[in-house]
């Protein structure tokens, strides 16, 4: 009985974390592009299990498939060799109809896929219509360095309010990567550059792109899981990314530039990984965010003001240990702030103690109106960057109130005696502050 107790008591605690994730998600549009590498490895039916899951909890889903390796088993059976240039396949006559048989066997394989209702599966009573259209008109590649691509294409316009017609009907609009033009020519195309031109039209809440790589790497192999559009661009532009994602990441930048505010970079072989990396603090691949760089920074002089404002209540009830302005002013530069059109909704301060290679976190606050939308996160991760940025390996923090945020944020419980000697010292024995460490 406790171990049947202990396991509702986790499932509980599970759910109450996904929560606000779920609220956040709902309702907004996602596209999510997969090379046909996935279905070969046999794990469609699990990503059409999770997507099934994301669409009863009313978020529209544009699904993008490819259909490389299916294409090459197809000029195989032909006794067809296939031919590249920079990578990308030189579409002739033959090489197109095989592209149009992939694209068909896999545009019903997953018809079916997202057709199971069995009970007892997770697909029981999910009843999702897929609508697959012509929502794409394609252009061809051309001639580059001489070399005809033939019936190799781009996307050269999509079909939005079709899109959305659809997608307001609560169907799924599946897409292939084949694209036609005014003439009722066809062409090929890439996954990836119909799922970034859709969700750059549709001006989508998340691009997705599931690969054979579990996200972006830089040359040292390091995985880099967070980027903004400026850290990619410098990144791609001084060829410290691996060659293996970066045309992956350019077409998530392409989108980010676009109007996409996140876009995500995740790995087919981890069983739940979409899910993962949507409804948990971690993730398990790179996002890259087009946030507006201005809204989260370092703080300055003028600051001041909105940072007492903001942290004003919280020292009032207890939250916070009271600072005057006068150590704000002279603390400024351990500061980190949100800020949108000049309001500060949101700061951290990052005080280190290199000798101990330490810093503690401070003034973690959050505007109330902005505590939904994982902004508290987002200041944490910016402390963590600095703090490394400074060569520390750990970060601590004393709260009264709020244990259980950090707890569940890779923080755990440490005693007085693991703090730096001179924070010791400034321990205050009346609040009786509760001490939480990570290893950064």
């Amino acid at each position: 009985m406790p171990a049947a107790i202990d396991a509702r008591a986790q499932f509980v605690a599970w759910l109450r974390d996904v929560a606000p994730y779920v609220h956040a998600h709902r309702g907004r549009t996602f596209v999510v592009g997969f090379g046909g590498e996935l279905i070969e490895a046999g794990r469609l039916n699990a990503l059409v299990t999770d997507l099934s899951l994301l669409h009863a909890m009313g978020i529209r889903i544009v699904l993008v498939h490819g259909s490389r390796p299916q294409v090459q088993a197809q000029m195989a059976l032909k006794g067809l060799v296939p031919r590249f240039h920079r990578g990308v396949r030189i579409t002739d006559a033959a090489a197109l109809e095989c592209a149009k048989e992939a694209a068909g066997e896999i545009r019903l394989d997953i018809e079916a896929a997202f057709s199971q209702g069995l009970p007892n599966t997770p697909m029981a009573n999910s009843r999702i219509r897929v609508v697959s259209g012509n929502f794409v008109t394609a252009r061809p590649m051309g001639i580059i360095d001489g070399v005809d691509f033939q019936h190799t294409g781009v996307v050269r316009k999509i079909d939005v309010e079709a899109i959305r017609h659809t997608l307001a009907s609560s169907a799924l609009v599946l897409l292939s990567p084949l694209g036609f033009s005014p003439t009722g020519e066809a062409f090929n195309l890439t996954v990836e550059d119909v799922a970034a031109s859709v969700a750059v039209a549709l001006k989508a809440d998340k691009l997705i792109l599931i690969s054979d790589g579990d996200g972006v790497r830089d040359r040292a192999g390091r995985l880099l899981e967070e980027l903004s559009v400026a850290e990619a661009e410098r990144l791609l532009a001084a060829g410290e990314v691996a060659a293996e994602a970066a045309e992956e990441l350019a077409d998530l930048l392409r989108a980010c530039r676009g109007g996409v505010s996140r876009c995500h970079l995740i790995s087919h072989a981890l069983d739940g990984g979409l899910l993962i990396e949507l409804f948990t603090h971690e993730g398990v691949g790179t996002m890259l965010s087009a946030e507006n760089l201005e809204s989260l920074r370092e703080a300055s002089a003028d600051d001041v003001g909105g940072i007492l404002k903001l942290i004003a209540p919280l020292e009032a009830d207890g939250t916070l240990v009271k600072r005057p302005r006068e150590v704000i002013e002279r603390e400024i530069d351990h500061f980190t702030v949100l800020e949108h059109d000049g309001f500060i909704f949101g700061c951290a301060a990052l005080y280190p103690f290199p000798s101990a290679g330490m810093g503690e976190l401070a003034c973690l606050t959050v505007h109330p109106e902005y505590r939904e939308y994982g902004d508290g996160e987002r200041l944490l991760k910016r402390i963590e960057q600095r703090a490394r940025a400074v060569g520390l390996n750990k970060l601590f923090v004393l709260t009264t109130r709020t244990a259980h945020w950090f707890l569940k944020r890779g923080f755990a419980m440490a005693d007085i005696d693991r703090l730096p000697v001179e924070r010791q010292q400034l321990y205050n024995w009346q609040r009786k502050s509760q001490i939480l460490m990570k290893s950064l």
